[in-house]
């Protein structure tokens, strides 16, 4: 590729001007007829009296001297590359980012059927690499990762100044391997390590199960992510559910990132009333497109959502169209807040722009972006569901008197564990002492009363066997109870 055709591809990422695009977050291959916008008209020429040419010409300028004179090597093609990064930066939009090939490739892969990884959606936030959400039974979620979680180092090693796919790179690897990711939580004064083994991530995107409740049968759909066959798959088992006669339906969106914006407008044609908008899509001018349901009957029994809040994206776009499409009730706390749609754009080389071009609105017409989608019934999971991991540190072990963010997260989920720590500020306390030893009496652990390596990972894992256990989810509980009402209205 030569000076020229590189620089026309800038020009065309100045503009904004594509045909044939794709969405990450909608359809694969949705034709667009996308204007090219003047960028006169976008508040370039206010920023700079100078003309498109002369732009240019000071770009390429700027370049050959730093390719000439610059006090290392560097390439043109990693200056250009950095260019189109640097213009993404400007736009302070942790979803628009540049991908090169190889990171282009594996993003395409991580659609796919299955990859190797952490299994978590990632975005860049003030200038830090931030979890949106782990995947439902993912390694990130048995790592204890929770959204909004900001990674600082990976292996030891800082991640300041990698791009968003740079860092993305160095957590994905080989199934069985251990990555060691710093993390940064709100509430938590200290960073803290988090090991997670990566895995074979499967894009199983819907599970299905039956709860039998009070004389009533109730149906469960748990949707993972939505991919390209999402929508098929959530279909089949619909239609399986109702083939036994299922008096209620649930719909789960919990930790699901998102993905396709056509999965789920899909999805809300077979569960959303007719003539109702299951979202709006609208551009830079505020001219809007609703997307309808046509579905031809409302369904003949009750439906209630499950939100957490890492349901980003087209979770919320379901959810907000159960509420207000289809007046149903959504259990669980408020989402992510992520209202904007990518569409991915191909530079010709194999490398690729994920681009926000337009911003999403809810069946009603509300902007969630940095908001979220409130929901009708508010649950909150009991404290140990949020704990971070419990980091020893370099003392080796957490005693008597000692004070610490760890201790308050072994207390918490001592405390959940049925073994009562007295407090949980985080200080070691007598009381704590006596239920750290219960614990390793309970465990066949020597009982110390302390708590070391062996007994913090005991700890954890019986919090993550728990958490994983359907009576202890006080969100789905509540919904149960509250559909088991409604099926007898």
């Amino acid at each position: 590729m030569n000076k020229k055709q590189v620089l026309m591809i800038i020009a065309a990422v100045f503009v904004l001007g594509a045909f044939g695009f794709y969405f990450q977050t909608s359809q694969p291959s949705m034709e667009t007829d996308t204007a090219v916008s003047d960028p006169l008209e976008s508040g370039g020429q206010a920023q700079s009296e100078l003309t498109d040419e002369e732009l240019l010409g000071k770009f390429q300028k700027a370049l050959g001297i730093i390719h000439e004179q610059y006090v290392d090597e560097v390439s043109e093609q990693e200056l250009y590359e950095g260019a189109i990064e640097g213009m993404l930066r400007t736009l302070e939009d942790p979803y628009s980012v540049y991908m090169d090939q190889e990171t282009a490739t594996q993003f395409v892969e991580s659609l796919g059927s299955h990859f190797e990884g952490i299994g978590a959606e990632v975005s860049m936030t003030d200038g830090k690499v931030t979890i949106v959400a782990p995947f439902r039974e993912s390694p990130a979620e048995k790592a204890g990762l929770q959204p909004n979680d900001k990674i600082i180092e990976i292996d030891g090693e800082s991640i300041e100044g990698l791009s968003l796919y740079e860092a993305v790179l160095q957590i994905r690897g080989e199934k069985g391997t251990i990555v060691n990711l710093t993390i940064e939580r709100a509430g938590q004064s200290d960073l803290f390590e988090v090991p997670v083994e990566r895995g074979l991530i499967p894009i199983e995107t819907v599970r299905s199960d039956v709860i039998e409740r009070d004389g009533k049968t109730l149906g469960l759909l748990e949707i993972t992510s939505f991919s390209e066959d999402t929508a098929d798959r959530f279909k089949e088992k619909l239609e399986a559910l109702e083939d036994e006669g299922i008096d209620g339906l649930l719909i789960d969106v919990r930790g699901n990132p998102g993905g396709y914006l056509n999965a789920v407008e899909d999805i809300g044609k077979l569960i959303i009333p007719s003539n109702t908008p299951i979202v709006q899509i609208e551009n830079r001018d505020g001219e809007k497109i609703r997307y309808m349901s046509n579905l031809d009957e409302r369904k003949p029994y009750p439906i209630i959502g499950l939100t957490d809040r890492a349901s980003a994206s087209a979770s919320e776009i379901l959810s907000a169209a159960l509420i207000e499409g289809g007046g149903y009730d959504v259990v669980g706390e408020q989402t992510f807040g992520k209202g904007t749609v990518q569409q991915t754009i191909q530079l010709g080389d194999g490398s690729e722009l994920k681009l926000s071009l337009f911003r999403w609105l809810t069946s009603a017409g509300n902007d969630i972006n940095g908001v979220g989608v409130e929901p009708t019934v508010e649950v909150k999971q009991p404290d140990y569901f949020y704990t971070a991991p419990i980091s020893i540190g370099e003392e080796g072990e957490l005693r008597l008197d000692m004070m610490s963010e760890q201790i308050k997260n072994a207390q918490i989920m001592l405390k959940g564990l049925g073994h009562e720590p007295g407090r949980t500020d985080g200080y070691f306390s007598e009381q704590t002492e006596v239920a750290v030893i219960a614990f390793q009496r309970s465990n066949n652990l020597e009982p110390t009363g302390k708590i070391d390596e062996e007994t913090a990972a005991m700890i954890q894992q019986q919090t993550v066997d728990i958490v994983r256990e359907k009576e202890n989810d006080q969100q789905l509980q509540r919904a149960i109870e509250l559909l088991v009402e409604q099926t007898n209205e």
